[in-house]
């Protein structure tokens, strides 16, 4: 059972405070880089989190990410409404294959 399943309240503050910081992350590059053009989420909870999807693009609203509902629970790839001044993405992700390129790479002498 995920963290999002569970009933124990201290399952719901952990997802509140991970949602949180993901969102003061957000403001804070968005100040050093001066604004916004997309919010991309890959990896397990970006590609598989509906609902932390929801909370962090609803918190990102200030920066003008418009969340588009049936995009987000139909995985996107894009999940923010067009027009949106930020976009949105879901981004697949294949860890395995990018380890593989780059230990390639290093044995091939290729690096850098």
């Amino acid at each position: 059972m995920s963290a999002l399943e569970s009933s124990d309240p201290r399952a719901a503050e952990a997802v509140e405070l991970f949602v949180y910081r993901i969102g003061r992350e957000i403001g804070s590059l968005a100040a050093a880089l001066g604004g916004l053009d997309a919010l991309v989420f890959t990896g397990g909870i970006g590609e598989n989190a509906v609902p932390i999807r929801e909370r962090v693009c609803r918190a990102a609203g200030w920066l003008g990410l418009e969340l588009d509902e049936k995009g987000n629970t139909g995985g996107g790839p894009r999940i923010s409404r067009e027009g949106s001044r930020v976009r949105a993405w879901v981004i697949p992700t294949d860890e395995e294959l990018m380890i593989a390129l780059h230990t390639r790479q290093v044995l091939s002498g290729k690096t850098g």
